[in-house]
């Protein structure tokens, strides 16, 4: 006799992914914004979708709400949010006078971030879960967006820089397909109690960008950018020397 087969779940989890939806919301709202040529908004709200990015998995994370449905949402966001916008952005921004030279650094930084977000879904299983390979696309964005946020507040004339512009688009593109291992953070534990120590500069952090936020946080995205080929380079140093002993 046939066992009946069990009922399907055909639900989704809400919660994380309302901060899922509200990442892809900022992504799209920073198109708009260019779009209307109020580029300082469009650098906020990539900000503001990196936070709802961050948000999602540790609230799925918390509540004990992971689904594949989240993960391929998720994804799909990213590409949004950390892909197609921030390459929409600095093209309307400054790439556009550059006539296809532009047009070919905005597209290399969102085919890197699609090509990036599909190796990692592929790779997720049997990946180091303490590295990424090639840079995380909202640190890529976090660059970009960063920069023309400064650039704006220190009243820079976006035709001046726009060679500079042009080359570190197409750099934060290169650096989400490359094999540079960035820290993921996943080995800290934020439940397990910390020095006293840690707390102060976790306060003197938040207070640098309270304070300057457009300049903090585009030096800590582009730290931690360059801190890909420095990882890589002691890992392999490492390697090399277990290998000699």
């Amino acid at each position: 006799m046939l066992q009946p087969k069990p009922p399907r779940h055909r639900g989704i989890y809400l919660l994380p992914n309302l901060f899922t939806t509200g990442a892809m919301f900022a992504g799209f709202y920073a198109i708009t914004a260019a779009i209307n040529q109020h580029f300082e908004t469009s650098a906020v709200s990539l900000f503001i979708a990196m936070v709802l990015d961050g948000l999602d998995g540790r609230v799925a994370r918390l509540t004990n709400t992971q689904s594949e449905f989240g993960v391929e949402y998720d994804s799909l966001s990213d590409m949004v949010s950390f892909g197609a916008a921030p390459a929409l952005v600095m093209y309307l921004w400054v790439l556009s006078s550059l006539g296809q030279a532009g047009l070919f650094a905005a597209f290399v930084h969102m085919a890197g971030a699609a090509l990036r977000l599909a190796r990692f879904n592929t790779q997720v299983e049997v990946a180091d879960k303490r590295y990424f390979q090639g840079l995380p696309s909202p640190a890529a964005a976090a660059i970009l967006a960063g920069g023309l946020w400064f650039s704006l507040e220190s009243g820079y004339d976006p035709q001046n820089i726009k060679y500079l512009v042009e080359v570190v688009t197409i750099i934060t593109g290169l650096l989400m397909v490359s094999n540079f291992r960035y820290s993921s953070f996943k080995e800290i534990d934020f439940k397990n109690r910390a020095p006293f120590n840690v707390a102060i500069i976790a306060m003197l952090i938040i207070a640098f960008v309270l304070a300057q936020p457009e300049r903090v946080l585009f030096l800590m995205a582009v730290a931690y950018a360059a801190s890909g080929p420095v990882i890589t380079l002691v890992l392999r140093k490492r390697k090399l020397q277990s290998r000699k002993s």
